[in-house]
């Protein structure tokens, strides 16, 4: 399971910098992750000043 980024992402990129896979992008209105890339290691969740990161589908 991979995380997702709600509607709450305030578009900071706090997360983008702390994924290691590099599975976070800027999308259109908030930032995304990709799922074929997230490996659900969680260190974008405890990034996320506002909350946005949780764990998905």
């Amino acid at each position: 399971m991979t995380h997702k980024i709600t509607e709450d992402c305030v578009t900071c990129g706090a997360c983008v910098s702390e994924c290691p896979t590099n599975a976070i992008s800027e999308g259109p209105d908030r930032y995304v992750i990709d799922a074929n890339t997230c490996t659900d290691c969680a260190t974008c969740v405890d990034a996320c000043p506002a909350g946005a990161i949780v764990p998905g589908k």
